[in-house]
């Protein structure tokens, strides 16, 4: 555990309002409306403070990409890795990383491929974002940080890449958290139609399989204000403020951002290629494998994605220790509007 001395040194990325012990993660993730409160309980979230930034991000070479991460917390604490997803960076982890920290854990956040300052080393490569090469960019990241086993939490593309490594590689998952719960994508069984209502929450992804999508990805004042609708509709109780849009907002400036977005998209409807390299991991995600590592999953309330039934949709292809949270009043961006209650997921994941 860490002293106050040296955790005030710690929250220096974060705000004041995080500092808190153990004992007030469990208060504040209760506040965040976790463990089954009433719903509506956790009301809207408060305005996201603009000054809360990261300082000090580094760059290492990994794999096919120059990764950009933000890193905090004791050199030799057991490792968390937080995953992002769209259309968010690395910020949406800006509360959560204090907090870990706090309790000792070194804790990793990179921009995923096509996001922040991550980089693609050759030109040549295909901008590709289909599940399995996503996963292997976090493999490679662990590799050359000499990771041999972390926590992987996430959200969105996050949630699924991290379910896919503990999936695929489970000896390099010591605790799973994942928002929304079972994300592996089989591209097959993408081609049956959900419920209208479901279909409609995927506005987005029909529009991206379009030119017209692809335009307004790649015309930055159409992509910020699409991917602010998406922020204001999938997170109807999250009162942010602009500099908090905008400060996530400067990852989509990546030059390879609408590549990958539009590809991510377009691949899990069936319309566009993988690569062949990737097949065999491909093949084995389509058979949906079960998932041992230690799991808590969490279920936002007022997001429009999260399946009905508390968890039963997939709770059977988590075979290994197991809990299941439902976040009251909160939406889709869970590590930025239920800090807390995200943070003591994590912690209570290693304990599983």
């Amino acid at each position: 555990m860490i002293s106050r001395r040296v955790f005030g040194k710690v929250v220096g990325t974060g705000t004041g309002a995080v500092a808190m012990s153990l004992a007030g993660l469990r208060d504040a993730s209760a506040a965040d409306g976790a463990h089954g409160a009433s719903p509506g309980s956790a009301g809207p979230s408060a305005p996201t403070p603009a000054a809360t930034s990261f300082t000090g991000l580094k760059q290492v070479r990994a794999g096919v990409l120059d990764v950009g991460y933000a890193e905090a917390g004791p050199q030799h604490g057991p490792v968390v890795i937080c995953l992002h997803g769209w259309p968010y960076d690395i910020h949406s982890y800006v509360d959560v990383v204090p907090l870990l920290a706090a309790q000792g854990y070194r804790v990793i956040v990179p921009y995923l491929r096509g996001h922040g300052t991550t980089r693609f080393l050759s030109s040549r490569t295909v901008r590709n974002a289909q599940q399995s090469a996503v996963a292997l960019d976090i493999i490679a990241l662990m590799d050359v940080l000499k990771i041999e086993k972390a926590v992987l939490a996430g959200f969105d593309w996050g949630s699924r890449t991290a379910g896919i490594i503990a999936a695929l590689w489970p000896h390099r998952v010591s605790a799973l958290v994942s928002v929304s719960g079972y994300l592996i994508t089989d591209v097959e069984a993408q081609k049956t139609p959900l419920s209208p209502k479901a279909e409609y929450s995927w506005w987005y992804q029909y529009y991206f399989s379009t030119e017209r999508g692809r335009l307004a990805m790649e015309t930055p004042d159409d992509r910020d204000a699409l991917c602010r609708l998406v922020w204001d509709t999938v997170s109807p109780t999250w009162d942010f403020d602009d500099a908090t849009f905008e400060r996530t907002a400067a990852a989509f400036t990546n030059p390879d951002y609408a590549d990958i977005v539009i590809h991510n998209y377009r691949w899990r409807l069936g319309l566009a290629d993988g690569e062949r390299r990737y097949d065999r991991y491909e093949k084995l995600l389509a058979a949906r494998p079960r998932i041992a590592t230690p799991t808590i999953t969490l279920d936002a309330e007022r997001d429009p994605f999260t399946a009905p039934g508390d968890g039963s949709s997939y709770r059977d292809f988590f075979t290994g220790p197991y809990e299941h949270r439902t976040l009251a009043g909160i939406g889709h961006n869970v590590p930025q509007e239920a800090p807390a209650a995200f943070a003591r997921a994590v912690v209570d994941a290693t304990r599983l």
